[in-house]
């Protein structure tokens, strides 16, 4: 009976190598690649020239930018999704996207094993294995780069000798991951923390030092989600697209962090992120006007883990639905527009009106129309001081004895 394993293939060396592998190495007799097209800038006609000269049966073009969009970045736009405070998740908010196709191509042919080219000591290991195991369960994981190291000019030198093509011998300087969503960028000088990020890993974003003059930007939201820039309505895909043009002119979006991976390691990334790095703070600036502050702080701290659970590819978790649901309970009312000046480096938030707003003109200005009731504030004062006082009374007694 032919045995059959499903592999995301990405179209490089390492997954086209890893075609062959399965075959010679861990005797699968068929092997289905499965591209999933995210929104990542590549040609794919490649791919389909090296999968099939690498021995694929199939190779398989799917295409997820639409549910990428709607079903998984409007969710992290929702949740602010920054993990530890600066990257907005590109890579992993990929990877259950990808895995769940190939999870459903291996499904429905009733394949022995889903297949993907994470080596041991990346975060995308974890991403693409708990949710193959969550899509389909039981099913066997292969990692072929995991269980054997490879170096470049061997794995070349595989790949030429069964007619493989490979369009460059030497090693690219950095490598990359990108979808529509941005763009991440490691190895190489990179991996150096002292060395500054060099100027030739960019391609997403111009340098700051050759912004265009400022410009003013007016997103609009819908129950947190973008749905028009400048009152053109937008798919979220093609919304996202048009920003990265947008602010990726002003170099808005440059991350360059000591990030703690999920396996216990620090790594030096860059990422380009124009996009996220323009919408995360004007939905944050619609928040502040529509949400309750006891929201507010609570919705700070999910957020956190939202990014977290996230991170260490726990997608397909029922963490991650109940962080949801919290959520989308606090995006009911944030509908509204932000206004946002694009300047070199940086997108800043400059006005944000709501119908829902809880902000309150009479009660705020301190002009002639101030409403604000000043002789409450002495009764709530006098509460909030209570239990400072006998603090106070306590430490004064106590340095006495």
């Amino acid at each position: 009976m032919a045995t059959t394993a499903v592999l995301a293939y990405s179209g490089g060396l390492d997954t086209s190598c890893a075609i062959a592998w399965l075959k010679e190495d861990y005797g699968f007799d068929d092997v289905v690649a499965v591209l999933v097209d995210v929104g990542q800038a590549t040609d794919f006609a490649p791919a389909f020239t090296r999968g099939r000269a690498a021995g694929a049966n199939d190779v398989l073009l799917l295409d997820r930018k639409a549910e990428f969009a709607e079903d998984v970045v409007a969710r992290a736009l929702k949740a602010n999704a920054l993990y530890e405070g600066k990257y907005p998740l590109i890579s992993a908010l990929s990877r259950p996207v990808i895995a769940d196709a190939v999870a459903s191509v291996a499904l429905d042919l009733d394949a022995e094993a889903v297949v993907h080219g994470c080596t041991g000591k990346g975060n995308d290991q974890l991403r693409f294995e708990l949710a193959f195991k969550s899509r389909y369960p039981g099913v066997r994981v292969i990692a072929p780069l995991r269980d054997k190291l490879w170096n470049r000019e061997d794995e070349i030198e595989f790949a030429q000798a069964r007619g493989i093509p490979v369009e460059a011998t030497q090693a690219s300087p950095y490598s990359t991951d990108d979808n529509l969503f941005g763009r991440a960028i490691e190895a190489g000088v990179i991996e150096d923390p002292w060395a500054a990020p060099p100027e030739d890993a960019y391609t997403l974003t111009a340098s700051p030092s050759d912004a265009p003059a400022p410009e003013e930007v007016v997103i609009t939201f819908e129950s947190g989600v973008p749905t028009a820039v400048d009152g053109e309505s937008l798919a979220l895909a093609d919304l996202v697209v048009a920003l990265n043009e947008r602010a990726g002119a002003y170099g808005i979006g440059r991350i360059d962090m000591i990030e703690n991976r999920a396996v216990g390691i620090k790594s030096r990334e860059l990422y380009e992120a124009p996009a996220a790095l323009t919408l995360i703070p004007a939905h944050q600036a619609l928040e502040d006007l529509v949400l309750t502050r006891a929201e507010g702080i609570a919705k700070r701290e999910i957020e956190a883990l939202w990014a977290k659970t996230v991170y260490d590819g726990l997608w397909f978790s029922p963490l991650r639905s109940a962080l949801d649901a919290f959520v989308d309970k606090t995006q009911e009312l944030v509908t509204g527009d932000v206004r946002v000046q694009l300047q070199s480096g940086s997108a800043v938030v400059v006005g944000r009106r709501s119908e829902h707003a809880l902000y309150a003109h009479a009660l705020s200005s301190y002009g002639a129309e101030d409403a604000f009731p000043h002789e409450a504030s002495e009764g709530f004062i006098r509460l909030a001081a209570m239990e400072i006082e006998l603090a106070a009374a306590r430490e004064r007694k106590l340095a006495l004895t």
